[in-house]
C-alpha cells in the first residue's frame, strides 16, 4: 500500500490517502514544528502522493492554519491537489460566548477566519470539533448545508460527538434533504477502543468514513517508551502519554516490538497498521514534529498484519463495552437458537 492508494471518504466523493497528515504540531517551534520543519514535512508527505491534510481553528491559536496558508502560498498548485480539512467549534475569544460552538453566527465567523488563515476560499471537509449541547441540531446542519451550496465547504464531518447524536444528525440531514454527513473523526488506537461499540455501529449503518485521531495514543505506542524509559526529553507530549504507561501497555509494547521485528520495521508502524487495517477506517491521522517521525509513520504503509498478528493484538486490548453490548454478545442464541442467521442489518451491531 502507498499514500496513492486512495479511497472515497464516506458518503462524499472525495478521494483521500490512507494516511492523513495532521497539523496540530505546526506552530512557531516553541512546542511543535516551526515553519521550516513544517514545510519540510508537508513537502515529503505531498511529494509521496499524500493528499489529505487536517487542521483546526484552535490548533496553537491559529498558528497551524497560518502555517498551512503560508505553505500553500509558496507551493504553486499545491492547494488544488489537497483535500484540506479544518474544524470549528472551539472558542477563540474567551469573553465572547458566540465565538465558539456550533450556532449559525459562530460557524460563519469561524469559517471566514479559517479561510483567511489558510489562504484559500474553500475547505474540502469541515469538521464539527466537538458536540455543542446548547445549539439545536437543525441550526448547525442547515448552516453547514448552506455553506456547501455556497461553495465554501465541500463536505461535512463530525468529531467527538455521542453516537446517538451521529445517528440523529445523519437521519435529520437525510429527511430534510440537507447535505449528508460524510465522516467521523474519533479517538482510536489499540489503547482506546470503546468506539468499536456504538460509534462504529453508527458509521457502518450510515456509510460514514472514519478517520482516527491519536492512533499512537499520544505517543505511548510510538516505540519511544518502555518499562525503563517512561519519559521523552524534548517532547511536550510525555504528560499525555503518561496515563497509558501501565504494565498492560508494556505487555502490549513487548508484543508490538516482537511483531515489528518480524516485519523488519518499527513499533509505531505496527500500531498504525493495526488501526489502518480495521474495516471501518478510511484514513488514519498521523502527526509528526520532525521529518524522522513522519518517516516512521509512513513505514506503516509497508506493513500488512496477518490475521494471527491482529488477533494477538486484539486480545491484549479488547474493550469492555457497556450495556446492551455485553448482553447482546453473551446471548447470541436468544433469538435464533442453534441456527445461523446472516443479514446486512446485523452488521451494524458486529464489532
Amino acid at each position: 500500500m502507498s499514500l496513492t492508494s486512495y479511497r472515497t471518504l464516506g458518503t462524499s466523493g472525495l478521494r483521500v490517502s490512507p494516511l492523513a497528515l495532521g497539523s496540530m504540531t505546526f506552530d512557531d517551534g516553541s512546542w511543535g514544528s516551526g515553519p521550516d520543519t513544517s514545510f519540510a514535512i508537508l513537502d515529503r508527505y505531498l511529494d509521496a502522493g499524500g493528499n489529505f491534510i487536517d487542521t483546526a481553528n484552535m490548533y496553537n491559536g491559529g498558528a497551524s492554519e497560518n502555517t498551512l496558508g503560508a505553505y500553500f502560498g509558496k507551493r504553486p498548485g499545491g492547494r488544488d491537489r489537497v483535500v484540506l480539512a479544518t474544524k470549528f467549534g472551539g472558542n477563540t475569544a474567551p469573553d465572547d460566548p458566540n465565538s465558539g460552538g456550533a450556532g449559525r453566527k459562530a460557524i460563519r465567523a469561524q469559517l471566514d477566519a479559517s479561510l483567511r488563515r489558510l489562504n484559500t476560499d474553500y475547505v474540502d471537509l469541515y469538521w464539527l470539533h466537538q458536540w455543542d449541547r446548547h445549539t439545536p441540531i437543525e441550526e448547525t446542519l442547515s448552516t453547514l448545508s448552506d455553506l456547501v451550496h455556497a461553495g465554501k465547504i465541500h463536505a461535512i464531518g463530525l468529531s467527538n460527538v455521542p453516537a446517538w447524536w451521529v445517528a440523529e444528525a445523519a437521519t435529520t440531514a437525510r429527511l430534510r434533504d440537507w447535505e449528508p454527513i460524510a465522516a467521523l473523526q474519533v479517538e482510536y488506537s489499540l489503547l482506546a477502543r470503546t468506539v468499536e461499540g456504538e460509534t462504529f455501529g453508527a458509521a457502518r449503518r450510515f456509510g460514514l468514513g472514519v478517520t482516527p485521531w491519536s492512533p499512537l495514543a499520544s505517543g505511548a505506542l510510538s516505540g519511544k517508551y518502555s518499562r525503563t524509559t517512561t519519559t521523552s526529553p524534548g517532547s511536550g507530549r510525555t504528560a499525555y502519554a503518561a496515563p497509558h504507561l501501565t504494565e498492560s501497555t508494556f505487555v502490549l509494547l513487548d508484543t508490538l516490538l516482537e511483531i515489528a521485528d518480524d516485519h523488519d520495521t518499527n513499533v509505531a508502524a505496527i500500531a498504525l497498521a493495526w488501526v489502518r487495517q480495521r474495516p471501518e477506517v478510511t484514513a488514519t491521522l498521523i502527526g509528526a514534529r520532525t521529518p524522522e517521525q513522519l518517516e516512521a509513520n509512513l513505514a506503516s504503509l509497508d506493513v500488512t498484519l496477518t490475521a494471527e498478528q491482529i488477533a494477538r493484538l486484539d486480545a491484549l486490548t479488547a474493550p469492555s463495552l457497556d450495556y446492551p453490548h455485553n448482553m447482546i454478545e453473551s446471548m447470541v442464541g436468544f433469538q435464533q437458537g442453534d441456527t445461523t442467521v446472516n443479514g446486512l442489518a446485523a452488521q451494524a451491531f458486529v464489532r
